[in-house]
């Protein structure tokens, strides 16, 4: 069986996972969870993460952390070591509260941040309840799109900020983003290590380690590229909403600028997702740009 590659990088993005030993529930009351996010705050604090979302379900939670030091393994060692703590002595048991190791899964910064940010607000409605995910209190999702206040552990200018630097225009699009993942989400599964990113991506993370020597099932491909989508009729809205393109990497490869992509993806929102009048994504940026 392979050893799963750990990854402890500065300035690196995981998707982190833990689950209750034997799939224990171990957040299945608000205390409990509560606990969880009061040590996370602290777990931040102490170690410099940015947490771009999180969502705790009752015997698991998710993360998506920014580690500017290389102390993922160090900081998660802390989050699940007190919360661990904490549950036995607050139930009278003893022995693990965590079935091993957290899962971790590295995620390439423009490529797929924004679709592990939707997996992770997204999970509820992988569980019986809630009906909505938006009704789940437990997630980054009520703060990062405006519904509630923002806790201090959690970062959503990153998240934000791939959709707009205008605050309401941003939370708006990522409202939108969110809700069309429902039916294209990241697969569940997470076995030992997994990579988000491309060849070049992990031999980044992981010098001197030949490729062939990274399991296949360690890593996944890169989702559609530009010259892919664009070339489809709807391409541009299913880059930028569906697959998470930012606008800069839209518009460099259309040769236009953000701002031209920003007034054509209003306007094929606005006519239901269409391209206007039957044009292709790059004549509709094209017509866009002349208009202004």
């Amino acid at each position: 069986m392979t050893r799963p590659l750990r990854i402890d990088v500065p300035g690196g993005i995981a998707h982190v996972t833990a689950r209750g030993n034997n799939r224990l529930a171990i957040f299945h009351r608000a205390e409990q969870r509560h606990r969880l996010l009061a040590i996370l705050q602290r777990v931040v604090a102490r170690y410099g993460w940015l947490c771009h979302a999180y969502v705790v379900m009752d015997n698991h939670y998710h993360l998506l952390v920014e580690t500017p030091m290389p102390n993922l393994s160090l900081g998660m060692r802390h989050l699940n070591g007190l919360y661990g703590q904490w549950f036995n002595h607050r139930h009278d048991r003893s022995g693990h509260v965590f079935g091993g190791r957290f899962k971790s899964l590295a995620v390439e910064r423009d490529e797929h941040f924004l679709e592990a940010a939707r997996y992770i607000v997204l999970n509820p409605l992988r569980t019986a309840r809630p009906r909505r995910f938006t009704d789940w209190r437990w997630s980054s999702y009520p703060a990062t799109a405006g519904l509630v206040a923002c806790p201090p552990s959690l970062t959503i200018e990153g998240v934000l900020g791939s959709f707009d630097s205008d605050l309401t225009v941003a939370r708006r699009r990522y409202v939108d983003f969110v809700a069309d993942g429902i039916a294209t989400s990241l697969d569940t599964r997470l076995v030992g290590e997994i990579y988000l990113g491309d060849d070049d991506f992990i031999r980044d993370l992981m010098p001197g380690v030949p490729i062939a020597e990274i399991p296949r099932t360690q890593w996944q491909p890169l989702r559609p590229n530009l010259e892919m989508l664009l070339a489809e009729r709807d391409g541009l809205l299913a880059a930028y909403r569906t697959y998470g393109y930012r606008l800069r990497e839209i518009a460099a490869h259309l040769g236009v600028s953000p701002a031209t992509v920003s007034r054509a993806l209003a306007r094929l929102e606005q006519t239901a997702a269409h391209t206007r009048d039957g044009h292709s994504p790059r004549e509709a940026c094209r017509r866009e740009g002349r208009m202004h």
